[in-house]
């Protein structure tokens, strides 16, 4: 069986894009007015860097140097994790404690895994090795402070975590028990997907293969598995593990369109359900169109919908809508700042064009969203976003006390539409920056509580700061593609922020609030640290690049699957 998804028309195809935020509806955007394309000079397009990476000696070796920093504090994080929470999930570093909030099974070690490998740290990888053989995935050992909190696996947080983790290591290191660990894991699983339409539900029993469907249905959740489930397929060849897959994929939009609600997000709801319709693309060496079509639709709505810049600082930002009037949050989720990665990374591999699309099979929402955006260099409005929104992203950091961004900001509620002001700018003869794009610097916020509205031009809705890696893998993702050394040189001072305000003398600490120096420790050291946010600072600081983004594609919990390469067959 040849690796080709089986999709439908384009108006399925419109359908998904549109179903694609978290709830679908029909809503009303109106057309644009431009009649030629955005006179803006792309040199992103088709994969080219408008600088490139050439690094004197002192340079490479301040670099290398920083990346060893790194690689220190996962030792310094994993080893307090080994010390005090082996045989446990994660660590808790200021109680020096051991929590089993995902199935009981090490998953800090299991997301640790490629971080490991990428970092040469081969004594600690072998031991690990020797703990995942006798894992049994049958038994689910949630629990807080002794008191058992669930039976079930959550599927999303397991396939992510665990199963991406698995994957990731089997594909750099060749270890045949990771694969055949992953293949256990995955058929463990598969009872989530036996619902009417093959979504998986929220929880699976492992060892009995019971389920449960949890509270809601919540497109991360049901929409984040396509690339753990197709990479497994391809390196066992297996038809039942490529089935799934292909049957979430085929069947999401349709079960999406049925449903009702204005939301819309590319925040906690839904991030990597957008992350995904992309990266399948990649990952299966550009031969899924369909999810190519499904991520152009979604990135036009995005664009015309999310996207707002403020009056007075100019800074661009994502947000989310409430209502049948879509009315705007204004919120902006640390969250989000994995999308101007995404854009990126877009940008850099694709050759963005709506050409692909054929907009009489369009509903009337998806349609008006594609001939607002037809007139514009698509690689250049992408990168241009990718840019400002990277940057917005890094000032939340920059402005604070601490030197680390807030889990929410409050952006000012007179924020213009993006693609508004892009087209005014237009207009006028593009002179001046491109909005969202002028330079910035840092203004450091002057009080130990929520920040005043201006001249920030936000607030801080929620202070805490859980560790997270967004931020860090946008600039690692806009340092790959452009070369420019300032992403680095940004990465590097949240690094130095993360070793003065969260180092403990066991591993790191989430923060209560960014807006004091110090901040207030949280006892509190997720998985995803030592998966994703060390992982992204060493890969932004190391000079050699040990997984180029035309070779190998992240998951969202940044466990990385190299392209596939031709067809494959399944049985």
């Amino acid at each position: 069986m040849s690796f080709l998804p089986r999709y439908k028309s384009a108006r399925y195809f419109a359908a998904a894009g549109a179903a694609i935020f978290v709830v679908a509806t029909l809503y009303y955007i109106q057309p644009g007015s431009l009649s030629r394309p955005l006179n803006r000079e792309s040199s992103w397009s088709s994969g080219s860097s408008p600088w490139q990476h050439h690094n004197d000696a002192a340079s490479s070796a301040l670099w290398d140097s920083r990346a060893k920093q790194v690689v220190g504090s996962f030792r310094h994080s994993y080893g307090g994790y080994l010390r005090y929470a082996a045989g446990f999930d994660e660590l808790k570093p200021l109680s020096l404690r051991a929590i089993n909030n995902f199935n009981g099974w090490n998953v800090s070690m299991y997301d640790s895994l490629d971080t490991m490998l990428l970092m040469g740290l081969h004594e600690e990888f072998s031991d690990a090795l020797s703990v995942i053989e006798d894992a049994d995935f049958s038994e689910i050992r949630h629990f807080r402070n002794g008191t058992v909190q669930s039976q079930f696996a959550p599927f999303f947080e397991t396939v992510i975590r665990y199963l991406g983790g698995l994957l990731s290591a089997y594909a750099l290191s060749g270890e045949p028990i990771l694969l055949a660990k992953a293949d256990e894991l995955a058929t463990a699983l598969e009872p989530a997907f036996d619902t009417k339409r093959g979504l998986p539900v929220f929880g699976v029993h492992t060892g009995t293969g019971s389920t449960t469907k949890g509270i809601s249905g919540i497109l991360a959740e049901i929409a984040t598995c396509q690339m753990e489930w197709s990479y497994l397929a391809h390196v066992t060849g297996s038809s039942v593990h490529y089935s799934k897959a292909d049957t979430v994929i085929n069947t999401l939009a349709e079960a999406m369109a049925g449903q009702q609600g204005a939301s819309r997000s590319v925040g906690a709801a839904a991030d990597s359900a957008h992350e995904y319709l992309l990266k399948q693309y990649l990952l299966t060496g550009k031969q899924d169109v369909a999810s190519l079509e499904m991520y152009l639709l979604t990135i036009n709505e995005v664009f015309t919908r999310l996207m707002y810049v403020t009056p007075n600082r100019d800074l661009l930002y994502v947000t989310d809508t409430n209502g049948e009037d879509f009315t705007p949050t204004h919120h902006f989720e640390h969250l989000s700042c994995f999308f101007p990665g995404l854009l990126a990374l877009g940008a850099h591999t694709l050759p963005l064009n709506l050409s692909i699309i054929d907009p009489d099979k369009l509903g009337p929402e998806a349609q008006r969203a594609y001939y607002r955006l037809k007139p514009f260099d698509l690689s250049s409005l992408h990168m241009a976003a990718a840019e400002g929104l990277a940057t917005s992203c890094w000032l939340t950091y920059a402005d604070m006390p601490s030197g680390l961004g807030p889990e929410i900001a409050q952006m000012d509620k007179h924020s213009r539409p993006w693609l508004d002001a892009v087209e005014e700018w237009h207009a006028a003869g593009e002179s001046g920056p491109m909005p969202g794009l002028s330079e910035k610097v840092p203004m450091q916020l002057a009080r130990s509580s929520k920040a005043p509205l201006e001249p920030w031009d936000y607030a801080i809705r929620r202070p805490e700061y859980f560790l997270r890696p967004e931020t860090i893998e946008s600039l690692y993702i806009m340092w790959r593609v452009t070369g420019d050394p300032v992403w680095r040189e940004r990465g590097w001072a949240i690094y130095e922020a993360i070793e003065e305000q969260c180092r403990t003398p066991v591993g790191y600490a989430s923060l209560e609030t960014v807006a004091t120096n110090p901040g207030k420790k949280i006892d509190d050291q997720p998985s995803y640290f030592l998966a994703e946010t060390l992982k992204y600072l060493y890969l932004l600081f190391v000079n050699d690049d040990p997984v180029p983004l035309d070779k190998f594609v992240f998951n969202t919990e940044a466990h990385p699957f190299p392209i596939f390469h031709g067809t494959m067959s399944v049985q």
